[in-house]
């Protein structure tokens, strides 16, 4: 075998050994109650596509925080030591431009809009939506003229016709573990 295979370990290495040793300890954790309780008190606060990233994140704050030698700068203050004129060139573009705002359409003619009792948190996408209506109410995609999905709650515009059926079809219906309330809105 030759020796120069087995260098010292680099930092991944490490980093892979530290996350294996947090793993072992997470298993034999003596107060398991209170992992449970962090654990879904992170699941209520952090969206479930940021989850990895924040878990990166808490690892990279735990090794910043106990290790004495310097690590690395973000790529943000890197670039501007590196390119002073570039991020000079940046900022100034970016007053420039203004922040775009998005232009709602108006609706067609005999249009109504619905609320929806069920949003984001429920992990309800404008797509699963679109296709949710299509199947039930036996539209196109074209019949629906805009969805938008808040935090909370929706509103979903189409052709009265179309939002009586939503609304015979599918008020009390299960969606994404919620009985929906489908009613005509109050702000259109």
């Amino acid at each position: 075998m030759d020796n120069d295979n087995k260098s010292t370990p680099n930092e991944d290495d490490l980093l892979a050994g530290t996350i294996q040793l947090l793993a072992g300890k997470t298993k034999a954790d003596p107060n398991p109650d209170e992992l449970e309780r962090l654990k879904k008190l992170i699941k209520k606060q952090v969206p479930f596509t940021l989850r990895g990233y924040f878990m990166a994140y808490l690892l990279r704050e735990v090794l910043q925080a106990n290790s004495p030698r310097r690590t690395p700068a973000p790529r943000q203050q890197r670039e501007k030591r590196e390119n002073p004129k570039r991020e000079v060139a940046k900022e100034a573009s970016a007053e420039k431009t203004q922040p775009k705002v998005r232009e709602e359409k108006p609706l067609p003619e005999g249009a109504r809009t619905l609320y929806l009792n069920i949003g984001k948190m429920k992990r309800l996408y404008a797509k699963e939506l679109s296709q949710l209506l299509q199947t039930e109410l036996e539209i196109t995609r074209e019949d629906i003229y805009s969805i938008r999905i808040h935090d909370k709650y929706s509103f979903i515009s189409m052709s009265e016709e179309n939002c009586e059926k939503a609304i015979a079809k599918l008020n009390g219906v299960d969606i994404k573990g919620r009985t929906a309330a489908i009613s005509y809105s109050n702000k259109e």
